[in-house]
Order: structure tokens, then sequence, then C-alpha cells
């Protein structure tokens, strides 16, 4: 190891660094000095000129985005943190599963305003006077929007993983903590990765909510493109929608190049095959930084600690001694008292629930609630089954041809970030001037944002599938519908259940803005839950907020429980690679 540490002194000229260090270390000092910028504008007070969006001139542009971006990032960092502890505990303990899941089916078909309702409050009294309150309300609406994603992704891929490669790390006697990280973490990061830049289009379509927090008589409009895109939206300013769209995508599209990129060209060594993928994802960035000298050496270090880290044979400390889970009976009477012990916590929180409801509301507005939520729920099924047919070909036909995937890659991420709020004018103007109806015309907006969630878990899944298996089939001669059937929609069909889970629930929350759009002075409103909700928040009416997201949350915990949980353990038994 020590022969690795070799003195810059007895290296000569390799010791200088060469043009690709220069060019590495002001793309670095470039984001150093952006990050410095911004973080000034963070300390001010919120009643400052510069800490709201008052003017759509087309210079500020550069400045928001990059305010936009670093909120996105730090969401984003926070979604991983979430996702490594949160998805990993639902996959390791069945008992935790029980709680986890559920719950994570409840938060991420809860309305992003839902949480802005309940948290700006929270946040703006935890930094008094400064906008720090405000931007980590807008952070955390981002993260909703980010988080629940990656870690169901995370979550399928580490009930996943082939059980023959279990049995290698049993064989050599790896602890948790070193299969972990030898294993389970890069078996998941292909999904993971395609998931983090579906995960941050995601932010880029609620990125309006998120920077414009407007809950009852509290108006904030943090410097950023979705505050710009709101004022425009108010000022009915067609220039200015469009100028944020161009800002959008070149923010898109640099990020993808210097981040997104990388990661997946990184993501590509850990796919499961038994022989060499023909065409392996490239990245200019990622070359830059193999051919450098100063700074591979400076990132030896840290590699190395990492590494050693990831080796050291951790053991978690057992709750209960391993003979006691050999018990059947035993195991059995701690499942009851545990689903019973989650059964009075239901009851409870349910009951506070009605005690704050029912002091202003009456049966009449809980059956008005239950009849918008099916309304709500027949638009999601029926354009999640239209989103299904469309996106499924089209996304193995991606997968399967890494040198388009690359060149489509930036392109499904700025359609994934497209704003619906830039399609709501529109929408409001055709259907006042033809006199649509709103609950027919306005349900495509719903899933505008979360197909995508199915077309890059589908790329995802054809990008994965393993090359000795292509070559095996191109063998046998398989084709058509038996290369549809038997091949590859079983390939990828554990992909595709997470991310039509994850689209179901995103649908959900896109509702609170679909179904309730504005251009200017006007408004047009479907009869959904969405609506109801984001109706009540304009008005500030929390009993009506907090009987909208509880109706809402048992619908969609109904739903997941009795459709898609049991396509995902089918998916887990029988459609995994071996």
């Amino acid at each position: 190891m020590l022969s690795r540490f070799v003195a810059f002194t007895s290296l000569g000229r390799k010791a200088l660094p060469n043009q690709y260090d220069l060019l590495a270390l002001a793309l670095i000092f470039a984001a150093f000095v952006a990050a410095a910028h911004l973080s000034a504008g963070l300390t001010l007070p919120i009643a400052a000129p510069e800490s709201t969006v008052n003017s759509l001139d087309y210079s500020l542009l550069p400045y928001y985005a990059m305010r936009t971006t670093l909120r996105m990032f730090a969401a984003m960092a926070a979604s991983l943190v979430f996702t490594f502890t949160y998805a990993t505990l639902a996959a390791k303990s069945r008992r935790a599963e029980m709680i986890l899941i559920p719950l994570l089916d409840v938060l991420q078909s809860v309305p992003i305003l839902g949480f802005l309702s309940f948290t700006v409050t929270f946040f703006l009294g935890l930094f008094p006077g400064s906008i720090l309150g405000a931007e980590c309300a807008a952070i955390f609406a981002i993260f909703t929007s980010q988080a629940w994603n990656m870690a169901f992704s995370f979550y399928a891929s580490l009930r996943s993983v082939p059980r023959d490669l279990n049995e290698v790390t049993e064989g050599f006697q790896l602890s948790g903590w070193q299969r972990f990280w030898q294993l389970e973490a890069p078996f998941a990061m292909p999904g993971l990765i395609w998931n983090m830049m579906m995960s941050m289009s995601g932010g880029w379509f609620f990125v309006v909510a998120s920077e414009a927090i407007s809950v009852g008589d509290t108006t904030i409009k943090l410097p950023g493109i979705g505050s710009y895109l709101a004022l425009a939206i108010d000022q009915k300013r067609i220039d200015a929608v469009f100028a944020a769209i161009v800002a959008m995508a070149i923010v898109i599209l640099l990020y993808d190049q210097l981040l997104f990129r990388p990661l997946v060209a990184f993501g590509s060594r850990f796919r499961v095959e038994l022989s060499a993928g023909q065409v392996e994802p490239r990245s200019w960035v990622a070359q830059l930084f193999a051919r450098t000298r100063w700074l591979r050496a400076v990132t030896q270090p840290p590699a190395q600690l990492f590494q050693s880290i990831a080796l050291l044979r951790l053991q978690l400390p057992r709750l209960v001694p391993r003979p006691v889970t050999s018990n059947p009976l035993l195991s059995r009477a701690i499942d009851v008292l545990w689903l019973l012990a989650i059964a009075a916590a239901i009851l409870w929180s349910g009951r506070l629930i009605v005690d704050y409801v029912r002091t202003e509301l009456s049966w009449s507005d809980f059956w008005i609630s239950v009849e918008y939520t099916i309304f709500t729920l027949l638009r999601v099924i029926i354009l999640m089954a239209l989103a299904t047919i469309v996106w499924v070909p089209i996304g193995v036909w991606i997968g399967l041809r890494p040198r388009i995937a690359e060149k489509v890659q930036p392109l499904a991420q700025f359609l994934a970030a497209f704003p619906a709020n830039v399609i709501f004018p529109i929408a409001v103007v055709l259907i006042l001037r033809f006199s649509l109806n709103p609950d027919i015309w306005l349900s495509p907006l719903i899933v505008f944002g979360t197909q995508w969630y199915i077309l890059f878990n589908v790329i995802a899944g054809a990008s994965a599938f393993p090359n000795d298996l292509k070559e095996a089939v191109a063998s046998f001669r398989v084709r058509g519908w038996d290369w549809w059937k038997k091949v590859i929609i079983p390939g990828i069909f554990p992909f595709y259940v997470t991310g039509a889970l994850t689209a179901s629930g995103g649908s959900w929350n896109a509702a609170i803005v679909a179904e309730y759009a504005k251009w200017g002075d006007k408004t047009v409103a479907a009869h959904g839950i969405g609506a109801y909700i984001a109706k009540a928040t304009e008005d500030g009416d929390f009993p009506k907020i907090v009987l909208g997201v509880a109706v809402m949350s048992i619908f969609v915990i109904l739903f997941n429980r009795l459709f898609w949980r049991p396509l995902f353990g089918l998916a887990e038994r029988r459609l995994h690679l071996e």
C-alpha cells in the first residue's frame, strides 16, 4: 500500500499538473465560487427586496437558476441520506417493513401543498425574520418530490439481489456491513442513478409550488426559476414563461453533462452479466478527470479511506438473541403484538384527526371528499394504463440501444422536468374558449409529469438487461410476441413495477396542481381531491386540508396494498435474476 504513495519530487515532469488538471480545477473552482456567491443570499432578512421575486427582467434568470439548482441539490443530498437509511431498514427488517412501506406509500402521495401547509410555519418559526426558514421549507418541499422514488428503487433492488450472489457473500463470511457495501449497494446503483435523474426532474415539476409559497395569507416568492415562472403566469407574460423554460433547459443540460452522465458511466460497471457489454456509456467529464494527475492523487486517499470503512467487519447488535427467532410460536406472538401496536398507533392518530376535523366539518364534508377521491382514483387508473401502453415499448427500445439512450437522456430529463404549470395557461384558455369539460381536459395534466417515472425505470431495466442473456436470446432466435412475453417483460418487470408504483403515487401528488389550474385571474377546477385540497390550501382551511389528505391516504394505501403490492411480490419472487 505504501508503494502507491510516491513523492511528487521523484516523478519529475509527471509531478506537474497537465492540461486536464487545469481544466478540472477550473470547473471545481467555478462551482465553489458559485456556491459562495449563492450562500450570501441565504442570510438576508425575509423582508429584504433581494429575498423575493418582483421583476421579470431576463438578466436575473442566471442568478435565479443557480438558486433553484442549489436548493435541488441540497434536497438531493437529503434524499440520498434518507434512501440509504429508510429503504435499507425496510428491506432488512420484516417488522419495520410493515410500517415503513405503507408509510412511504402515503408520503409519496400526499400533495406537496399539504406538506407546505404544515411545514412553512414551522420553518419560518425556526429561523424568525430570516429567509433561511423559507429556504428550508422550499428544500423540504423539493425533498418530498425526490426522496420517495429513490427509496422505492433502492428498496426494490435490495429485495431482488440474486440468490447466488448472496450465497457467495455467505461463503466469504462477509458481515452485514460488508455485504451491503460490497454487493447490495453496487447491485442497486444502476437503478438508483436513473431514479436520481428522475427525482431531479420531479423536483423541477413541483419547483413552482416549492418556491412560490402561498398558504392562506402567507405569500413568499423565493428567488428562483419557480417563483419567476409563477410571477410570469400571474402577469400573463408568455415571453417570460418561455425565457424561464430556456433557462431551465440550459441548467438541465449542464448538470446532465457534469453530473449524471458521469454517474451513469460509473453505474454501468455494476451491471450483473457474465459477458462484457458491447457498448459502455461514456462521459467526457469522467474521461477528463481520469486523465488528470494531481486530482487523482488528491482523491486517492479519501477513496481508500472509504474502501477501508466499507471492509470493516461491523456487526449490528441484535435486539433479540438468535435462538429466540427459531421458535415459530414465539415469533408469531411477537408479530401479533407488533401488529397490535401498529393498529393502536393508527387508531390513536385517527382519533386525533377526527377530533380536529369534526369541530368545523360535518359528515357531508366527509362524503364529498370521498366522492372527489373516487373521481381522482379513476383518472389515475386510466392515465396509468395509457402511459404504460405508450412508454414501455419506447423505454425498451431506448434502453437496449446504449448509444441512443446516451443521446435521449438529456431530452428525457428535460421533458420530465417540464413544469405542467406552463401548460396550464393553454389548458385554461382552451377550456374557457370552447366550453370544454374540465373533468376531462385537465386530467392529462395529472400524468404529464409522472409518466416519466415509467419511462426512466423501463430504460434502466432494459439497460441493465444482461448481455449474456441477449446473446442467448439471439442464438435461439426468440422474436416477436414470444420475445416480449418470455424475455423482455419478465426482465424489466421489477423495474416497471417500481416506476409504475412511484408514478401512481406521483399522480396523486400531481393532482394538487393539475385539477386546479390558474392563468392570471382565471381559474378552472375539476372534480377531484386534488382540487379540493388546493382550494382549501388557498383559503387557509386547515380542517379541510387534513380531511382531504386523510381520505386520500386511506385510498392510496388500499390501492397500493390490493393492486401494486401483489405485483411487487410477483416481481420479487419470480421475476428477478438468479
